[in-house]
């Protein structure tokens, strides 16, 4: 096996989870993290699920010897533009569950409020907002449908750089292994931000969330523009 090549697709891994989508993806997961270990976590599982999907689908077509068709392809990254959506209203919502409530002052009155109680923890104030799970199933399920829509393109890639499907498929798992090792490395430079901001649920913490999912619905809002309306999947 070519020892070169190999090591290229982890490298190629490893850039290749600093794509837009992925960045996004993944800092829209993190907001619902309570630690950075827990981000880091995220970010693996993420990482896990891409390398699943893309060695599994790019395994099947080398063996195979075929290609994925250019409409599905494109309907795959179209699910993930409509998953980044997704995941940014759901940041958002999050941030306003969080941010408005309802309480009695001391008249009895009813009041509506948009700021949390003064010194109140994220995981005591808001409990129902961040329903904690033993392992972020919504992580691989995120990772897989990257990797799925990421697999026509790196089967491309992978066909005219190798000759053999056995050596294609130990570029795919590698290149699956960098991707791994570069989003857990991006996650952990997104926990220190929103770790720091997370104590007080003031303006750093109400910021940073809020760029994060105005930003994770425009990456989202513009992959399905440009797969929809100018790569004409639905004109």
């Amino acid at each position: 096996m070519n020892i070169s090549l190999l090591s290229l697709g982890f490298l190629l891994g490893m850039r290749h989870a600093l794509e837009s989508d992925h960045v996004a993806a993944v800092a829209s997961l993190a907001t619902r993290s309570h630690s950075m270990g827990d981000t880091l976590r995220q970010g693996a599982v993420w990482g896990a699920g891409h390398t699943l999907t893309l060695f599994v689908f790019g395994s099947l077509v080398l063996l195979l010897d075929t290609v994925i068709p250019e409409t599905l392809a494109q309907v795959l990254e179209f699910m993930v533009g409509l998953m980044l959506i997704g995941l940014g209203i759901d940041v958002l919502r999050r941030l306003l569950c969080e941010r408005i409530h309802f309480h009695r002052h001391a008249d009895g009155q009813l009041h509506f409020h948009a700021h949390p109680s003064p010194g109140a923890r994220m995981s005591a104030a808001v409990p129902d907002c961040y329903p904690r799970r033993r392992f972020p199933l919504r992580a691989l399920f995120v990772g897989m449908m990257h990797g799925m829509a990421g697999s026509a393109a790196l089967i491309l890639l992978t066909l005219q750089s190798v000759h053999s499907p056995l050596t294609g498929m130990v570029y795919i798992l590698l290149f699956g292994i960098g991707s791994i090792a570069g989003m857990a490395a991006l996650s952990a430079l997104i926990a220190v931000p929103l770790c720091y901001s997370i104590s007080g649920l003031g303006r750093a913490y109400t910021g940073m969330h809020a760029l994060v999912g105005v930003g994770t619905l425009w990456v989202g809002g513009m992959m399905v523009y440009d797969i929809a309306i100018a790569g004409g999947l639905l004109v």
